[in-house]
């Protein structure tokens, strides 16, 4: 009877599992099984490059632990004041400062809309703030380099101005009036930094409560990032270990017309999180992948992963769904188009 109880609760259990740390045993148990050789060049190779970006962590750590404590959050209402022409690129702006990823950005984005808010603007913040933000930005000069980071920071304040101002001329003919499903709320419990933004406290460590926050948001942020990066290092071990450099320079080497577009419709269903798709693509571009692609993967994997495109579909109407993902596509091909170039 005990032993059906637990039967019958197993699978339950196995969903409350963290799938990063689950994926991270499952690699580890099958290269012991298969090949202990590479299991432990795997984990050398985690370890090291764990070590080679832990500044770039904890600094990261830091950032977004400074900003929760401090309820910098709040400083978003902010950016949606004043004529919608000025509106979007500071909201772009923003958006490629705030802390939020694809999926978090959504609760804001509800609140944004049901308060008023025009959807330019909104387009332009939704479209930049799952490219960079500062923890982003220090993993990404971590990775591949400062000058690949400053680009990527360009490119997520392009796409937000073109899906802003795109927007924008697309309402002067009448079009897309209207942002949110019916029934659809105004954020719920995430909206409130937009519904009842609270002043900003800078100096934290004078309140109790703010200290703990920021402790506890350190300690969050490490364990988030941390577990991305351990899973994305082992399989950049195994990549580099199984997969020949001619392969990967043969399909994706170059920034040609060809490779750029297939890899923006590559990244909507590869892509499942930022932070561990930065040592993958700098594996591959070990491998020979081309600067130009691997920008447009990170841009259209990061506003187009499937995760996020759910979220997305949940509350926005139809034609509104498809001008994100539109404006999301055409904005990581030209980044990749210009990077190539540059």
């Amino acid at each position: 009877m005990q032993l059906a109880s637990v039967a019958a609760s197993l699978p339950g259990r196995v969903s409350r599992l963290d799938r990063a740390w689950l994926a991270i045993a499952c690699i580890l148990v099958l290269l012991l099984a298969l090949s202990p050789t590479q299991a432990e060049a795997s984990l050398i190779f985690t370890a090291r490059a764990l070590l080679g970006v832990a500044p770039f962590l904890v600094l990261s750590a830091g950032i977004a632990a400074y900003a929760k404590a401090t309820g910098a959050e709040h400083l978003i209402a902010r950016a949606f004041q004043g004529h919608v022409l000025m509106m979007v690129p500071v909201a772009a702006a923003v958006g490629a400062l705030s802390p939020f990823c694809s999926c978090g950005v959504i609760p804001i984005i509800a609140a944004l809309l049901a308060v008023g808010v025009p959807l330019a603007p909104v387009m332009a913040f939704w479209l930049a703030s799952p490219l960079m933000d500062p923890s982003m930005f220090l993993m990404t000069t971590g990775t591949l380099g400062l000058g690949f980071a400053l680009a990527k920071t360009a490119a997520a304040l392009g796409v937000g101005l073109l899906g802003g101002f795109g927007i924008h001329l697309l309402q002067r003919r009448g079009l897309l009036t209207e942002g949110l499903r019916e029934g659809v709320g105004n954020g719920g419990c995430g909206g409130a930094k937009i519904r009842n933004p609270k002043a900003v406290v800078w100096r934290f460590w004078d309140e109790p409560a703010r200290r703990t926050a920021f402790g506890t948001g350190a300690v969050d942020t490490l364990l988030f990032l941390g577990k991305w990066l351990i899973l994305a290092f082992l399989l950049e071990s195994l990549m580099l270990a199984y997969i020949p450099a001619e392969t990967v320079a043969r399909f994706a080497g170059g920034d040609g017309l060809l490779q750029v577009v297939g890899a923006a419709f590559v990244g909507i269903p590869a892509y499942l999180n930022g932070y561990a798709a930065l040592p993958l693509v700098s594996g591959l571009m070990t491998q020979g992948m081309g600067g130009g692609v691997a920008m447009t993967f990170l841009i259209a994997g990061g506003v187009t992963s499937i995760p996020a495109a759910i979220a997305v579909w949940a509350v926005a109407r139809p034609p509104v769904f498809a001008a994100y993902i539109g404006f999301a596509v055409a904005g990581a091909i030209a980044s990749g188009l210009l990077y190539g170039l540059a």
